[in-house]
């Protein structure tokens, strides 16, 4: 799998926003991916299995 840049993940995600989306809905969706980077570079992640648990224990 091709890993990507941050900026590349931005600029995807901004794409995917609706034309009429305001520059804080474009701002979140640069925090959300810088803050995302940041946890899984500092390891706060977890696994798909595990995260399909919690999801059932809603």
């Amino acid at each position: 799998m091709h890993a990507q840049t941050l900026k590349q993940e931005a600029l995807e995600s901004i794409q995917r926003l609706p034309d009429n989306a305001d520059i804080d809905d474009r701002l979140h969706v640069l925090d959300k991916l810088r803050k995302s980077r940041a946890a899984i570079e500092q390891g706060q992640v977890i696994s798909h299995d595990d995260l399909k648990h919690e999801i059932n224990q809603w």
